[in-house]
């Protein structure tokens, strides 16, 4: 009896060490923008593959400078296509990796109910002392700002008025916090399940700028990683899709 014991302690040890084995962390750098559908995928990517996702938020033109100076990213979801193409032709990132994940969608976003008009006139009337961008040297979002505020013959007018952020969460919190009263930012973090969640919006036709096509990859620290790939693909997949929808994002 107490060999069979120690046989079944045996085999049940195997069985745990297997699974913690398996189980792997895989460091993210992750667009500002795309914050709060990271944090809802993770809950359900842990629970549905073991695997643990540590995430970083900032700039997609910071997070090339980090990576490029040796930062432990293993995964890169950009606010933008070109930098991971810049990436990947620089040897930087897992080769075929790379992936639109998401298309993002601008808007201008006040905190008060009412403030900005479904059409957007309010940028032409002026009666606003602050306007937030995201830097546009940095941030993808930000450069589609600058181009809507061009189409519409603004970007002169406003150019006193702008305050920028370092990144689109800088952008958001300055007009959240009433430090300006509108601004350009995206629409998943004023948007979920279909709906502006507070204050007032304009949702920028998607015709006024380039599209904000967002692509991931995984660098070539994470190539060895099976987390790193394990959440590639689960990004591809249905349940990833559902939340990336419910934020406004286009597939």
């Amino acid at each position: 009896m107490s060999h069979r014991l120690a046989r079944t302690a045996a085999a049940l040890g195997a069985i745990f060490a297997l699974g913690s084995a398996s189980a792997a962390e895989v460091q993210v750098a992750v667009a500002a923008n795309f914050a709060a559908p990271i944090r809802a995928i993770a809950k359900d990517f842990e629970k549905d593959t073991g695997h643990k996702l540590i995430a970083a938020y900032g700039a997609t033109g910071q997070f090339y400078t980090q990576i490029k100076n040796g930062a432990p990213f293993e995964v890169f979801l950009s606010a933008d296509d070109t930098t991971p193409a810049k990436l990947e032709k620089e040897g930087d990132a897992a080769p075929g990796s790379r992936f639109t994940y998401a298309i993002g969608t601008l808007v201008l976003w006040s905190a008060q109910d009412g403030y900005v008009d479904a059409q957007g006139d309010v940028l032409k009337n002026g009666q606003y002392k602050h306007l937030s961008i995201a830097n546009p040297n940095a941030a993808p979002y930000g450069l589609a700002a600058t181009q809507v505020l061009d189409k519409l013959g603004l970007t002169a007018t406003v150019k006193p008025k702008l305050v920028e952020g370092q990144n689109i969460t800088q952008a958001l919190q300055f007009v959240s916090s009433g430090n300006a009263e509108l601004g350009f930012v995206a629409l998943s973090q004023v948007y979920k399940d279909g709906k502006i969640t507070s204050g007032s919006a304009w949702i920028v036709p998607a015709d006024m700028h380039e599209p904000i096509r967002q692509d991931a990859l995984i660098l070539k620290k994470g190539e060895s990683n099976p987390a790193a790939k394990a959440l590639v693909d689960y990004l591809k997949g249905p349940k990833a899709a559902e939340v990336i929808k419910s934020y406004g994002y286009r597939l």
